[in-house]
């Protein structure tokens, strides 16, 4: 998952990192990225509401992506002590339940930023 929007993606986040370092909130990570995203030309929604569908019923349980970038690559932001199995979980089931393909996971908390990140796929999923 090696492509030009993911890098450019990764490059905002470490420039976002750079000047904020770690320990903030991760509200104020989201906003930050969101602000130099939208300023690279990139499309991006804040907060992309993310329905469940179950037998043939859309339920709104309230999930909410942190950043989806083009309508393609979904962006979970985290400014915790370590990422868990369940930070993973989570995105992959977001993938999974919005039909995106990939995704990246991003803890914000860490001395180095590309220790933070990690790039997820949904195999199972379809583009939409």
């Amino acid at each position: 998952m090696d492509d030009a929007l993911t890098n450019v993606v990764i490059g905002c986040a470490i420039q976002v990192h750079k000047t904020l370092g770690p320990g903030l909130l991760e509200n104020v990570y989201k906003q930050c990225l969101f602000h130099k995203l939208t300023q690279s030309g990139l499309s991006v929604e804040s907060e992309y509401v993310l329905p469940v569908y179950f037998e043939g019923i859309c339920i709104d349980c309230g999930y909410r992506v942190d950043l989806l970038v083009e309508k393609q690559l979904l962006i979970e932001l985290k400014s915790v002590k370590t990422l868990e199995d369940i930070h993973l979980a989570q995105i992959l089931t977001y993938l999974k339940l919005g039909k995106f393909q990939r995704g990246l996971l991003i803890n914000f908390n860490v001395l180095v930023l590309k220790d933070g990140i990690k790039r997820v796929v949904n195999n199972y999923g379809e583009n939409k």
